[in-house]
């Protein structure tokens, strides 16, 4: 068995910019343009290839699982965690020191409660190891940790996956068909202070009201929410795996009441709350700038097909954070096409089907500050460029 123990991401923290993180070859990226150009559209055309040459192309061994790989990853993450954890309450420092330091460990910390987000999300997707049962269970620890109900993100989660930028199936950051039918508050924020303040209230809000309100997800035409086992997200069969998932939120809520009562709920707030806070905007970020980007489509229930969907995607670099996040910002495209192919061979796996994808593949290295607000001003609402492409929509902004 194959330990990557050079390439655990606690020496990020340490080496900082300086970091030999594992990349993308550069060979063959098509970067999608800068804001000067957004409407360069990428390609819409039925690609000439299909998901078997694909798969023919990455090495068989990417698609191996090994659980003790994948723990080894999970444990060096609770590592860190539990030593900045316990390092910030036994450090006693006065002053501006002391919040400096406060400051320092919730970007730290919340940067690796994404790693454990991410490490879940992979469980989700049985990327983990060969046992699916073993997924399950730790995928439903960690997220119920994060207060992310594990089973109905799951299989909501899914559903994107198998109806990735279907404007009228898919499960989130489902863009208006209409200039008509956008939130007049986004009107009104239409200047550069309003986008400030909508991209900072997304961030801090828009994980939380996904999971409890279906915010910015599909329109099922009635209350729709993850801890609803009666949601139209969920078939039957799957109702109660979302009650267990409510279980252990509830589990996990009284274990933090209680904790709060022990050692008090300012402490709880400082070492977990905000923390988590990070995590929620980070996930929101990440996830955002992969789907939603001024040249890539849309498409309606005539034109769309699976792999065209798919390949709308985009891979998005964050410099050493792609280690810190287990490459899951600039390996999204491949992570889309084959889900179960765990993050210690994305990158490789990407690297592979770059020369059959081409101009398909799409990767952006935009500094995430610029993207954000690029995308928030220019992408708003979906609709047509002519009446004869009416099943394909592009982002437009409004004037």
């Amino acid at each position: 068995m194959e330990f990557e123990f050079s390439k655990w991401h606690s020496v990020i923290f340490l080496r900082g910019a300086f970091a030999w993180h594992q990349t993308a070859d550069d060979k063959g990226d098509r970067r999608l343009k800068m804001s000067e150009d957004v409407q360069n559209a990428a390609p819409h055309d039925k690609p000439p290839f299909t998901l078997g040459q694909l798969k023919k192309a990455v090495p068989r061994h990417c698609f191996k699982r090994f659980l003790m790989k994948s723990g080894s990853y999970l444990a060096v993450d609770l590592l860190i965690i539990s030593s900045l954890f316990y390092a910030r309450s036994s450090i006693r420092v006065p002053g501006v020191l002391n919040w400096a330091l406060w400051i320092i460990y919730w970007i730290v910390q919340g940067c690796m409660l994404t790693s454990i987000w991410v490490m879940a999300h992979e469980c989700g997707h049985h990327a983990f190891s060969d046992y699916a049962w073993v997924d399950d269970l730790v995928g439903l620890i960690l997220h119920s940790c994060l207060l992310v109900p594990y089973f109905s993100f799951k299989y909501s989660h899914r559903r994107h996956h198998s109806n990735t930028q279907n404007v009228d199936r898919d499960e989130v950051y489902v863009p208006s068909t209409n200039v008509a039918d956008i939130p007049l508050t986004i009107k009104l924020l239409n200047h550069p202070v309003g986008r400030i303040l909508r991209i900072v209230l997304v961030l801090t809000m828009g994980w939380p009201c996904y999971l409890l309100f279906n915010c910015a997800g599909r329109n099922y035409g009635r209350f729709t929410s993850h801890f609803d086992p009666n949601s139209p997200i969920f078939n039957n069969k799957e109702k109660l795996q979302v009650i267990i998932s409510d279980l252990a939120i509830l589990v996990v809520g009284q274990s933090l009441y209680q904790l709060g009562l022990v050692y008090g709920f300012v402490h709880l707030l400082k070492v977990y709350w905000i923390p988590l806070q990070i995590n929620n905007g980070l996930v929101v970020l990440i996830t955002y700038l992969q789907h939603t980007h001024p040249s890539i489509p849309y498409y309606n229930d005539s034109e769309w097909e699976w792999l065209r969907g798919t390949l709308c995607t985009v891979d998005r670099d964050w410099g050493f954070l792609n280690l810190v996040f287990h490459h899951s910002p600039d390996t999204h495209v491949i992570h889309h096409i084959f889900p179960t192919i765990p993050h210690y061979h994305a990158v490789e796996a990407t690297n592979a089907l770059k020369p059959i994808l081409g101009k398909y593949y799409q990767l952006d290295r935009t500094p995430v500050h610029k993207a954000l607000i690029r995308e928030f001003t220019n992408c708003i609402y979906v609709e047509p460029n002519s009446p004869s492409q009416s099943g394909i929509l592009w982002f437009r902004k409004l004037p």
